[in-house]
């Protein structure tokens, strides 16, 4: 076990060498997601422990140029317990949505965005989908899997004494939002994933967020090092597949399906992670309805207090953007498309009450 960590803390080094620009970018600052009913989606993420922080009204002209929709806009941001620094979410209600968005589809379809979330009953969560189900909703709970994905229970006695260390995950596929839910047994990771007494589902606020996507992955993702700052995990992509007992079972993997994988991390927390897939199979490609406007996740933000510097970065890589305008909270940010097709707010924003954590760390436990 100790070698594995080592080699963990090599990689991470070796990551945080690399010559990436200093743009103190932050981790994921909050999934966007657009919805018919305000109201209901307010009440249904309290109920993970997402409250409202604040909220505004953008007219249909303020619409048009920073999003590109004629719409008026209604929206919500919350914040899951006393985490402000990354993981939150925000609400958009569009008075005239523009499509239906990605919406409710087959794991791996080529648009899909999934939204990470740690907590502390799984089962709990799978059981209540399973009746949302019943009940006729459409939504597509995967049973959770036990994985360990840090190999430190190859090579031991694992009994009652000695108990599996690992991750119990699942996905929860929806029409308008997509879950992915993890559960640690035996080791914690403080600063990934935290939650507050006040929620009643026992859930974290998102520690990382899925792309389904397609091109190179490589050249369609190295804007978010070359322009954004960000740290790859690894100089190219990886293969993951239906090797791989989490990812085959969350991703519902048939036998001999693999996808390209790529990941990114902000330097300046270890939350907030970056991770896009692009499979290497056929799969439904609804990517012309991941755009703003329509229903669904849509749309990301990062927050910098060096807005200029990431402004002119995307411009140098030929990244078509907007100009630099207030946003519905009245922050100054800009809007741009990657060639990933991911849709990115940046926002400008100095400090945070809660601080980030920088160094990853894994503290084994006895549960």
């Amino acid at each position: 076990m100790k070698k594995r960590l080592l080699i963990l803390l090599l990689v991470w080094t070796k990551i945080s060498a690399q010559n990436l620009p200093e743009t103190g970018i932050s981790g994921v600052y909050e999934v966007m997601t657009a919805v018919k009913d305000g109201s209901f989606a307010v009440r249904y993420f309290n109920e993970f422990g997402f409250t409202v922080r604040d909220s505004a009204v953008f007219s249909a002209a303020q619409a048009k140029e920073l999003y590109g929709v004629e719409s008026k806009l209604t929206s919500y941001r919350l914040q899951n317990g006393e985490i402000d620094s990354h993981g939150l979410l925000r609400i958009w209600v569009w008075e005239t949505p523009t499509g239906e968005g990605v919406g409710y589809a087959m794991p791996e379809t080529i648009g899909q965005r999934m939204a990470v979330t740690m907590t502390h009953d799984i089962i709990r969560l799978v059981d209540v989908y399973k009746s949302e189900r019943a009940n006729g909703q459409r939504w597509l709970p995967i049973d959770p899997i036990f994985d360990d994905p840090l190999k430190v229970n190859v090579g031991k006695k694992i009994d009652f004494f000695n108990r599996p260390v690992g991750v119990r995950e699942t996905a929860v596929y929806g029409d308008w939002f997509t879950h992915v839910f993890f559960q640690r047994y035996g080791y914690d990771i403080p600063g990934y994933g935290t939650v507050a007494a006040s929620s009643p589902l026992k859930s974290s606020e998102f520690t990382h967020h899925d792309f389904i996507i397609k091109g190179d992955i490589d050249q369609v993702t190295r804007y978010y090092s070359e322009a954004l700052g960000m740290k790859p995990e690894q100089k190219e992509h990886s293969i993951d597949g239906d090797w791989l007992k989490g990812p085959k079972q969350v991703f519902q993997m048939p036998d001999g399906y693999s996808h390209d994988y790529r990941g990114f991390v902000s330097p300046n927390n270890i939350c907030g992670k970056l991770k896009f897939f692009v499979p290497r199979a056929t799969k439904p490609d609804r990517s012309d309805h991941q755009r703003v406007g329509e229903l669904g996740i849509t749309a990301h933000s990062f927050y910098t207090a060096k807005l200029e510097m990431v402004y002119a970065n995307v411009q140098k890589m030929g990244i078509k953007s907007t100009k630099i305008l207030k946003n519905e909270f009245n922050e100054n940010a800009f809007v741009f498309v990657g060639p990933d097709g991911a849709t990115w707010q940046i926002i400008e924003k100095k400090q945070t009450r809660h601080q980030p954590l920088l160094k990853l760390e894994t503290k084994f436990n006895k549960n």
